[in-house]
């Protein structure tokens, strides 16, 4: 049948392309129409045809088939199926008629030959393929930054923004592994904050919620570049120490009891709380501690020696 000049006009495929010459293959080229839901590609199957839609709206689906919700639209002007006739590989995505839709179709001999008699028809679909391609690339790239972020945020404790237990439950092992293959020294400290439950009873959650901020700052500045911070759960804090002997990891960790019994904490609205102190329990690896489980095991123990003890102190 006859296509219309102004409907084709309209298609970006043929933008600039003499219609003319090119009309006896056009000529040939049946059109249908798809009612809304009607489907016009299935992923995974063999597909040879191009579509060019004149009119209409067509939906794009992936996982879940066509009832799943689109993850994008194709518009009148626009082609679908080009990529299959191309590579001859089968429909990437269902494709069904969002409402009633009018298709012109170009079969794959009818595709060559369009492409042979037509530099322009050909500079076209270069480009909408480079659209695509750079369309997509913006979407993985876009997809890998919120993987990234999700990783994060899964990793980061979101109170005090600092390493949380899941965190330190993946990294301590691979810290472990890696100083002990190397024979190198490697220390962990547990601190927790004394009387925490004194706090949220006689001042609330929110108060408590601002210590721990206060604390967690505190240690992040009082901690060394190579330091690893974490919130273990609750009023309780881990910090691994790498390339750390007994020696220095008793400096760090009087360093950190020092600076969070030295630091005023203020709740949201400014006002002034009563200040803070930390026990702090250590271990380092060696005979008989040589993994994570026994090394937090350890830790455990000297931060309850420290609490037992009256608290405010360092145990290693």
């Amino acid at each position: 049948m006859s296509l219309d000049p102004a409907e084709l006009a309209n298609l970006r495929v043929l933008e600039g392309v003499d219609l003319d010459h090119i009309r006896g293959l056009l000529d040939r080229c049946p059109v249908v129409s798809l009612a809304p839901g009607e489907v016009l590609l299935t992923m995974g199957r063999p597909n040879a045809v191009m579509y060019m839609i004149l009119a209409g709206r067509m939906s794009v689906h992936l996982e879940g088939g066509t009832s799943s919700d689109p993850v994008a639209f194709i518009e009148a002007g626009q082609t679908v199926g080009e990529l299959s006739v191309l590579d001859a590989s089968p429909a990437s995505a269902h494709v069904i008629a969002a409402e009633p839709t009018r298709l012109v179709v170009v079969d794959h001999a009818l595709f060559w030959n369009l492409v042979d008699a037509s530099h322009d028809f050909s500079i076209n679909l270069l480009m909408l393929l480079a659209q695509r391609l750079r369309a997509n690339n913006t979407t993985v790239s876009t997809n890998i930054r919120l993987q990234r972020e999700y990783k994060r945020n899964a990793m980061v404790d979101a109170l005090t923004g600092i390493y949380n237990r899941r965190w330190l439950e993946d990294a301590l092992p691979r810290f472990v592994n890696r100083f002990s293959r190397g024979d190198q020294p490697l220390a962990l400290l547990m601190l927790d904050v004394d009387h925490f439950k004194r706090i949220n009873d006689e001042h609330g959650h929110p108060a408590g919620d601002a210590v721990l901020v206060t604390v967690a700052h505190t240690l992040r500045g009082a901690v060394r570049p190579t330091d690893h911070l974490a919130r273990y759960g609750g009023e309780e804090f881990a910090v691994i120490l790498p390339d750390t002997g007994p020696r220095a990891a008793r400096g760090v960790a009087e360093r950190l009891r020092t600076a969070v019994k030295l630091t005023p904490i203020r709740d949201v609205s400014g006002k002034l709380l009563p200040s803070v102190t930390i026990s702090i329990g250590g271990a380092l690896l060696q005979p008989g501690v040589t993994t994570a489980t026994s090394l937090m095991a350890a830790a455990d123990a000297s931060l309850y020696a420290s609490k037992q003890s009256g608290r405010d102190r360092v145990t290693l």
